[in-house]
């Protein structure tokens, strides 16, 4: 007896084709005083009926992986060729500023503007390495919040308070801004 693996209007993979189609019917072969149908096929309209081993249901559950998990954030320093300071000696890297690049290709990420970098140029190289470290810490915050729910009588009470702040810090980094449950701070500064 046949049961039905796919339902009509959803998307497969046509494996003898190697394309992607919709089922537009089910079609089940009844046979007289059987209960259930023999054999089941459907239509996905590409010219004939498919048996479900031939095709393959899209994966509803697609785990969509975090940014903690994909990314790697790195410090890449770029010229400054257009700064007349490029000698300077109170920069601790004369000539160049520092660029956090979040992808492969090295040209996303955060940069500075050259003023600001002429402004405070050791200020600026301590925000990159803040930076391109944020994901390393946020790792760190994210185990030890898990280590102490999973473990939460063996795990010391300083230890639970950081484990509680680290909570903290990860909620407001991944709280959606735009859904702002507080008042903002110009509307509480009126009062």
């Amino acid at each position: 007896m046949a049961k039905a693996v796919f339902h009509k209007g959803q998307r497969v993979y046509v494996k003898p084709v190697a394309t992607w189609a919709v089922v537009e019917n089910v079609n089940p072969q009844w046979v007289k005083g059987v209960e259930e149908p023999l054999r089941i096929t459907y239509d996905t309209g590409l010219g004939r009926d498919f048996q479900a081993h031939e095709l393959a249901g899209e994966e509803k559950d697609q785990h969509k992986p975090d940014l903690i998990e994909l990314e790697n954030w790195r410090v890449l320093r770029a010229v400054n060729r257009l700064s007349a300071d490029a000698r300077d000696p109170r920069h601790p890297y004369p000539g160049t500023f520092p660029v956090v690049v979040t992808d492969a290709m090295d040209w996303g990420g955060w940069r500075v503007p050259m003023a600001e970098y002429d402004r405070e140029p050791t200020r600026v190289e301590q925000q990159a390495r803040v930076f391109a470290n944020a994901l390393r810490l946020m790792r760190v915050a994210r185990e030890l919040t898990e280590f102490a729910q999973d473990f939460p009588h063996e795990t010391p009470g300083q230890l639970l308070d950081l484990a509680r702040q680290a909570e903290m810090v990860l909620a407001a980094i991944y709280h959606d801004p735009l859904q702002r449950t507080d008042a903002p701070a110009s509307a509480a500064a009126a009062e």
